[in-house]
């Protein structure tokens, strides 16, 4: 049999399939032209910038090898925000369908912008958006201005609110407020996972003493832990707070606070001058450019990806109101232990972290979820879990009930570490809600953004996890009623949760439905 001419795209095409769109991919391996090779290496610039875009500046400038795991000690300030008042704003607008989505998210990237802009002129790096939540990195100075930059930043942040505290809408008048948590110390950052799927995160209680610290802070005000507060000496004033944090007075003139300390704006890749169009020289700038894609892409969920590459032309993703399930996951032990590892045991630490991440979110993924993140609660590492969006399923809340049991059976069946001589005690808890929620690309619209999801699902899934007990399964009675024929649960009463005006009935999961219980349940 004759062979046809081979595709000039062959040796690349296995790394071109996660990254190119369906039409186009299609269209250049049919009719690989130069001019298609250009239209190629055009999509995967653009991708590059919205990567750029939708990761943290420290993992741009240094982004991980796929599949190599790394550490490495940093010290630096944190800063934690979460916003007041999101939950009755999306749902009256979830009320007006696609309209009511368009202006949700001009009012969330209104704000997002507007605090993104003063991290910026601040030194701060955002490390990530979590639903409304934002987390900020401030690197260290050996003079300390690191905190005193974000307690500055925190101040001008909160008199920004100010924009957000009358909202107009056709269906009344809103409000939003914002906490604002500070700690600095030490903390271990690494890179786990897989080739497939990598993800940096932030090992240590200074993480998790940033959250306490936002928790423990009043709607409009910025709060320091007893480590920022003796950083920043006298010069701020501060009011006392809860468990020895205190609170900062914002009694600075508008000359005394100004508007920035530093700039640091975000350095875009820059772009290539191609001076050879032939078809060889374009593969070879397609080479070129993969190179800088992939690590950037290893970061990202596989169907987020795929709706970054999909959308890459249009350069935004459509907001829409949708009913995920969320899962929140914590997994503990291992994030605790990290500053009580001695010199060589992070990497036994991180190892297992790894391992950990990269079967969870091989469970997730079997079952057409999406492991959004890692993210920091005051207890632990969570990892935000979601189904539905971007691919809905008729039966997401029994793909994420399985899930849960099968994330439960993977943390049991963990080798725990040695670290300062003792096994590390391993176990997870985990929250199941589900609920109306607004999915979108939030940030700034041409800058720093991220596909995320926001609603009172996320937080009643974060806070049903705080409750479990160890190696507990949590849900609500609306997860329940869609998951009954096939799981068997225990009714646990009614919770009273933070942000709920009355209590909801909460049920464990325990397991798949015996055989002769499931026939009896279907009749």
């Amino acid at each position: 049999m004759l062979s046809a001419t081979p595709s000039p795209l062959a040796a690349l095409e296995p790394r071109l399939r996660s990254l190119l769109p369906a039409s186009l991919y299609a269209d250049a391996w049919l009719n690989p032209t130069p001019a298609m090779l250009m239209r190629v290496f055009e999509h995967l610039r653009t991708l590059l910038h919205i990567l750029h875009d939708h990761l943290p500046r420290p993992v741009t400038v240094d982004p991980p090898t796929p599949g190599e795991l790394r550490y490495e000690w940093q010290e630096g300030t944190l800063m934690f925000t979460d916003l007041a008042g999101f939950t009755p704003l999306m749902e009256a607008n979830a009320a007006r369908g696609s309209a009511g989505a368009r202006e949700l998210l001009r009012l969330l990237n209104t704000y997002f912008a507007a605090m993104l802009e003063i991290i910026s002129k601040s030194g701060g790096n955002l490390l990530e958006f979590t639903g409304d939540a934002m987390l900020i990195q401030f690197p260290p100075d050996q003079d300390g201005r690191d905190t005193v930059q974000a307690v500055r930043a925190g101040l001008r942040m909160q008199r920004a609110m100010a924009d957000f505290a009358h909202i107009d809408t056709p269906q009344g008048q809103f409000s939003l407020g914002m906490r604002v948590g500070i700690h600095t110390g030490r903390f271990l950052t690494a890179d786990i996972g897989t080739p497939l799927r990598m993800e940096r995160v932030l090992l240590g209680s200074v993480v998790l003493l940033t959250k306490k610290a936002e928790g423990l802070c009043k709607i409009g005000r910025v709060c320091l832990s007893k480590a920022a507060r003796a950083r920043v000496g006298d010069r701020f004033r501060f009011v006392p707070g809860q468990s020895g944090h205190v609170l900062v007075v914002d009694d600075l003139d508008s000359r005394q606070l100004g508007e920035y300390d530093l700039s640091s704006p975000g350095k875009r890749p820059a772009s290539t001058l191609l001076l050879d169009r032939s078809s060889e020289g374009l593969v070879a700038e397609i080479a070129g450019v993969l190179e800088r894609v992939e690590p950037l892409a290893s970061l990202l969920p596989a169907p987020i990806l795929k709706l970054l590459v999909e959308n890459t032309a249009r350069r935004r993703i459509p907001p829409d109101f949708l009913e995920p399930t969320v899962l929140f996951v914590k997994l503990l032990g291992l994030s605790e232990m990290a500053d009580q590892a001695q010199p060589g045991e992070e990497a036994l630490l991180v190892t297992s972290f790894s391992r950990a991440f990269a079967l969870i979110n091989a469970a997730v993924e079997a079952r057409g979820g999406v492991l959004k993140k890692v993210t920091y609660h005051q207890v632990g590492s969570d990892m935000l879990i979601f189904f539905g969006p971007p691919n809905a399923h008729t039966d997401d809340p029994i793909r994420a009930a399985d899930t849960a049991l099968a994330i439960r059976e993977i943390v049991a069946g963990l080798t725990p570490p040695v670290i300062s001589g003792r096994h590390v005690d391993v176990g997870c808890k985990i929250g199941l809600a589900r609920g109306p929620a607004f999915a979108a690309e939030i940030g700034e619209p041409r800058g720093r953004r991220e596909y995320n999801i926001l609603g009172d699902s996320l937080n009643v899934a974060a806070r049903l996890m705080d409750r479990a007990g160890t190696n507990q399964i949590l849900l609500t009675e609306v997860v329940y009623n869609e998951i009954a024929e096939r799981f068997a649960c225990e009714p646990l009463g009614h919770f009273s949760l933070k942000g709920k005006s009355t209590p909801i009935r909460v049920l464990a999961l325990l397991g798949p439905q015996a055989d002769d219980e499931l026939v009896s349940a279907l009749g």
